[in-house]
Protein backbone atom coordinates (compact mmCIF):
# COMPACT_ATOMS: atom_id res chain seq x y z
CA UNK A 1 0.00 0.00 0.00
CA UNK A 2 1.95 3.06 -1.46
CA UNK A 3 0.49 5.80 1.02
CA UNK A 4 1.37 3.50 3.95
CA UNK A 5 4.54 3.00 2.41
CA UNK A 6 5.13 6.79 2.04
CA UNK A 7 4.58 7.76 5.67
CA UNK A 8 6.81 4.81 6.86
CA UNK A 9 9.49 6.97 4.69
CA UNK A 10 8.47 10.20 5.77
CA UNK A 11 7.74 9.92 9.22
CA UNK A 12 9.29 6.80 10.47
CA UNK A 13 12.57 6.37 12.08
CA UNK A 14 15.21 3.24 11.96
CA UNK A 15 17.12 2.46 14.89
CA UNK A 16 19.79 -0.17 15.93
CA UNK A 17 18.85 -3.45 16.48
CA UNK A 18 15.97 -3.63 13.43
CA UNK A 19 13.73 -1.47 15.29
CA UNK A 20 11.35 0.88 13.01
CA UNK A 21 10.19 3.40 14.91
CA UNK A 22 6.57 4.15 13.61
CA UNK A 23 4.98 6.01 16.39
CA UNK A 24 4.47 9.39 15.38
CA UNK A 25 1.19 7.80 13.31
CA UNK A 26 0.76 4.04 13.96
CA UNK A 27 1.43 2.71 17.46
CA UNK A 28 1.78 5.67 19.52
CA UNK A 29 -0.02 9.04 18.05
CA UNK A 30 -2.79 7.27 15.34
CA UNK A 31 -3.69 8.57 12.34
CA UNK A 32 -6.99 7.28 11.70
CA UNK A 33 -7.55 8.54 8.54
CA UNK A 34 -4.45 6.21 7.34
CA UNK A 35 -5.90 3.25 9.46
CA UNK A 36 -9.81 3.64 7.86
CA UNK A 37 -7.66 3.46 4.34
CA UNK A 38 -5.73 0.90 5.65
CA UNK A 39 -8.93 -1.07 6.53
CA UNK A 40 -10.67 -1.05 3.29
CA UNK A 41 -7.78 -1.89 1.52
CA UNK A 42 -7.72 -5.26 4.09
CA UNK A 43 -11.84 -5.62 3.38
CA UNK A 44 -10.28 -5.37 -0.65
CA UNK A 45 -7.92 -8.02 -0.01
CA UNK A 46 -10.28 -10.47 1.65
CA UNK A 47 -13.02 -9.84 -0.36
CA UNK A 48 -15.32 -12.96 -0.30
CA UNK A 49 -14.19 -13.91 3.18
CA UNK A 50 -16.58 -14.40 5.70
CA UNK A 51 -15.77 -12.56 8.90
CA UNK A 52 -17.92 -13.30 11.73
CA UNK A 53 -15.04 -10.81 14.45
CA UNK A 54 -11.75 -9.50 14.28
CA UNK A 55 -8.62 -10.82 16.75
CA UNK A 56 -5.61 -8.58 17.75
CA UNK A 57 -3.68 -8.10 20.44
CA UNK A 58 -2.95 -5.06 22.54
CA UNK A 59 -2.46 -2.54 22.24
CA UNK A 60 -1.19 -1.26 19.93
CA UNK A 61 -3.66 -3.86 17.23
CA UNK A 62 -6.72 -2.49 18.55
CA UNK A 63 -7.01 0.87 16.87
CA UNK A 64 -6.13 -0.60 13.27
CA UNK A 65 -8.18 -3.83 14.18
CA UNK A 66 -10.96 -1.47 15.18
CA UNK A 67 -10.61 0.78 11.65
CA UNK A 68 -10.67 -2.41 10.07
CA UNK A 69 -13.76 -3.88 10.93
CA UNK A 70 -15.91 -0.81 9.67
CA UNK A 71 -15.26 -2.09 6.31
CA UNK A 72 -16.60 -5.53 7.23
CA UNK A 73 -19.62 -4.90 8.18
CA UNK A 74 -19.12 -3.35 11.86
CA UNK A 75 -18.26 -6.76 13.42
CA UNK A 76 -16.88 -7.18 16.67
CA UNK A 77 -12.92 -6.69 17.53
CA UNK A 78 -11.87 -8.57 20.27
CA UNK A 79 -8.20 -7.95 21.79
CA UNK A 80 -6.14 -10.53 23.74
CA UNK A 81 -4.84 -8.75 27.23
CA UNK A 82 -1.50 -9.01 27.91
CA UNK A 83 -2.16 -8.56 31.76
CA UNK A 84 -4.71 -10.63 33.70
CA UNK A 85 -6.89 -8.53 35.85
CA UNK A 86 -10.10 -8.44 37.58
CA UNK A 87 -11.99 -7.53 35.24
CA UNK A 88 -10.94 -10.58 33.58
CA UNK A 89 -13.45 -12.92 34.63
CA UNK A 90 -14.85 -16.83 33.68
CA UNK A 91 -13.34 -19.16 31.48
CA UNK A 92 -10.32 -17.84 29.32
CA UNK A 93 -7.75 -19.20 26.76
CA UNK A 94 -4.08 -18.33 27.58
CA UNK A 95 -0.82 -18.43 26.27
CA UNK A 96 2.66 -17.19 26.76
CA UNK A 97 4.50 -14.81 23.95
CA UNK A 98 7.81 -13.43 23.59
CA UNK A 99 7.75 -9.37 22.66
CA UNK A 100 10.89 -8.57 20.67
CA UNK A 101 10.24 -4.62 21.66
CA UNK A 102 9.41 -5.29 25.10
CA UNK A 103 12.46 -8.40 25.57
CA UNK A 104 10.37 -10.14 27.76
CA UNK A 105 7.61 -13.01 27.96
CA UNK A 106 4.02 -11.87 28.89
CA UNK A 107 0.41 -13.63 28.77
CA UNK A 108 -1.85 -13.49 26.34
CA UNK A 109 -5.91 -13.94 27.41
CA UNK A 110 -8.79 -14.14 25.77
CA UNK A 111 -12.35 -14.88 27.52
CA UNK A 112 -13.73 -17.85 26.09
CA UNK A 113 -16.95 -15.93 25.94
CA UNK A 114 -15.38 -13.87 23.13
CA UNK A 115 -14.39 -16.92 20.51
CA UNK A 116 -16.78 -18.94 19.38
CA UNK A 117 -16.20 -22.57 17.75
CA UNK A 118 -16.76 -22.28 14.04
CA UNK A 119 -16.70 -18.61 14.29
CA UNK A 120 -14.87 -16.85 11.34
CA UNK A 121 -11.53 -15.31 12.37
CA UNK A 122 -9.45 -12.02 11.06
CA UNK A 123 -6.28 -11.36 12.82
CA UNK A 124 -4.98 -8.00 12.53
CA UNK A 125 -1.93 -6.66 13.81
CA UNK A 126 0.64 -3.98 13.21
CA UNK A 127 3.81 -5.17 13.03
CA UNK A 128 5.09 -8.78 11.79
CA UNK A 129 8.22 -9.96 12.17
CA UNK A 130 9.34 -12.83 14.08
CA UNK A 131 5.95 -14.23 14.11
CA UNK A 132 6.12 -14.83 17.97
CA UNK A 133 2.66 -12.50 19.03
CA UNK A 134 0.78 -13.99 15.61
CA UNK A 135 1.97 -17.40 16.43
CA UNK A 136 0.25 -16.81 19.94
CA UNK A 137 -2.75 -15.35 18.40
CA UNK A 138 -3.34 -18.83 16.09
CA UNK A 139 -2.68 -21.08 19.04
CA UNK A 140 -5.41 -19.23 21.00
CA UNK A 141 -7.47 -19.68 17.91
CA UNK A 142 -6.84 -23.10 17.79
CA UNK A 143 -7.78 -23.46 21.45
CA UNK A 144 -11.77 -22.04 20.86
CA UNK A 145 -12.12 -24.10 17.14
CA UNK A 146 -12.43 -21.08 15.28
CA UNK A 147 -11.49 -21.08 11.94
CA UNK A 148 -8.85 -18.58 10.71
CA UNK A 149 -9.53 -16.81 7.62
CA UNK A 150 -6.47 -15.06 6.91
CA UNK A 151 -3.62 -12.38 8.86
CA UNK A 152 -3.52 -8.56 8.36
CA UNK A 153 -0.31 -6.64 8.64
CA UNK A 154 0.38 -3.31 9.02
CA UNK A 155 4.21 -3.50 8.87
CA UNK A 156 5.89 -6.90 7.99
CA UNK A 157 9.88 -7.11 7.96
CA UNK A 158 10.29 -9.21 5.31
CA UNK A 159 13.67 -9.86 6.07
CA UNK A 160 12.94 -11.44 9.15
CA UNK A 161 11.50 -15.15 8.85
CA UNK A 162 7.31 -14.81 10.86
CA UNK A 163 5.68 -14.25 7.34
CA UNK A 164 7.21 -16.85 5.34
CA UNK A 165 6.62 -19.55 7.77
CA UNK A 166 2.89 -18.15 8.05
CA UNK A 167 2.62 -18.22 4.72
CA UNK A 168 4.39 -21.89 4.41
CA UNK A 169 1.82 -22.67 7.23
CA UNK A 170 -0.56 -22.01 4.50
CA UNK A 171 -2.17 -18.90 6.13
CA UNK A 172 -3.14 -16.29 4.06
CA UNK A 173 -0.70 -13.20 5.13
CA UNK A 174 -1.55 -9.73 3.66
CA UNK A 175 1.03 -6.99 4.76
CA UNK A 176 0.18 -3.87 3.59
CA UNK A 177 4.05 -2.46 3.87
CA UNK A 178 6.76 -5.24 3.36
CA UNK A 179 10.40 -3.80 4.39
CA UNK A 180 12.73 -5.53 2.34
CA UNK A 181 15.65 -3.70 4.29
CA UNK A 182 16.36 -1.02 6.45
CA UNK A 183 19.63 0.61 7.98
CA UNK A 184 19.96 2.68 10.80
CA UNK A 185 23.16 4.17 10.11
CA UNK A 186 22.00 5.92 6.79
CA UNK A 187 18.20 5.90 7.88
CA UNK A 188 16.91 4.51 4.84
CA UNK A 189 14.19 1.60 4.71
CA UNK A 190 13.41 -0.01 1.31
CA UNK A 191 10.14 -2.06 0.27
CA UNK A 192 9.27 -5.63 -1.50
Amino acid sequence: MKELEDRIRQDGTVKPGNVLKVDAFLNHQCDVELFDHMGAEWARLFAGKHIDKILTIEASGIGIACCAARHFGNVPVVFAKKTQSINLDGEQYVTRIYSFTKQREFPVIVAKRFLNAGEHILLIDDFLANGKAMNGLIELCGKAGVVIEGIGIAVEKGFQSGGRELRDAGYEVESLAIVSSMDAGTGTIEFA
